[in-house]
């Protein structure tokens, strides 16, 4: 049996509780106008960019290769990753968007938004979970990846649930509510890696697979409606920026 312990345990709860309380972000952007909540997310989403392929691609998949998988068994699982968030997007109307609604973005209505929003963080915990199963190193790296790119998810779920007609009591109570499903993902996947036997080294390049995804389908189109030069500089210097962080982490982990 895989052996979890009462620190991995602690370690993997305490950071999808970190990773909840990002739901009240949205909040410290009422403030701000719309022009420039947008500008801000553009950077924030190039920044998740290169934090989930920098952990896929420097952390998750060395640590699977290096396991004792077999390449191939490796690289399917990857597949495996991004069919299945491809399956959750195509068939569930679930997907990381960060921009508020309007006449050319269009979102679910507000219920579907709360349920995208509870399987999102649902998953987060997961990967969340599989990576600290693996080791605690490998599990501070992901929850990191998953805080970048939660911010600005959050404001935007935040602001589409304003733009819905909730109120900012409401808005919070919803999205915090939705942000502890996490905590039950974490749970699920620190119980199967302990009952079942080698799952979790299958898990982990799914994980990676998962990333990828979320950063080339979601949020890599999302940065191509602004085609000016300087903003587009900015937002591939944000990218790189990301993927330094997770270079960073691997060296501090």
């Amino acid at each position: 049996m895989t052996t979890i312990t009462s620190q991995t345990w602690l370690y993997a709860l305490g950071s999808v509780i970190v990773v909840s309380f990002i739901s009240l972000v949205g909040v410290a952007t009422l403030s701000l106008s719309r022009n420039l909540l947008n500008r801000i997310l553009l950077f924030l989403v190039s920044f998740a960019v290169g934090s989930l392929l920098g952990g896929a691609f420097i952390h998750i998949l060395p640590e699977a290769f290096a396991s004792d998988l077999n390449p191939l068994a490796v690289s399917a699982s990857v597949l495996a990753g991004i069919i299945l968030f491809f399956i959750l997007e195509k068939f569930f109307r679930w997907r990381h968007c960060h921009l508020e609604t309007t006449d050319d973005h269009v979102h679910p209505v507000v219920p579907m938004n709360i349920f995208g929003d509870a399987m999102h963080n649902f998953i987060d915990g997961i990967l969340i979970g599989v990576s600290y199963a693996v080791s605690i190193p490998l599990g501070m790296a992901t929850t990191v990846a998953v805080l970048l790119h939660e911010i600005p998810q959050e404001i935007g779920d935040f602001g589409i649930l304003i733009h819905g007609g909730l109120t900012v009591k409401k808005a919070l109570l919803f999205n915090f509510a939705s942000a502890l499903t996490s905590v039950i993902g974490v749970v699920l996947a620190l119980i199967i890696g302990t009952s079942m036997e080698g799952i979790v080294l299958y898990f982990l390049p799914m994980t990676a697979g998962g990333f990828i995804y979320i950063a080339g389908s979601d949020l890599i189109p999302e940065l191509h409606h602004n085609t000016d030069l300087k903003v587009s500089i900015l937002q591939l210097m944000a990218l790189l920026g990301g993927i330094a962080v997770m270079f960073g982490l691997a060296f501090v982990f």
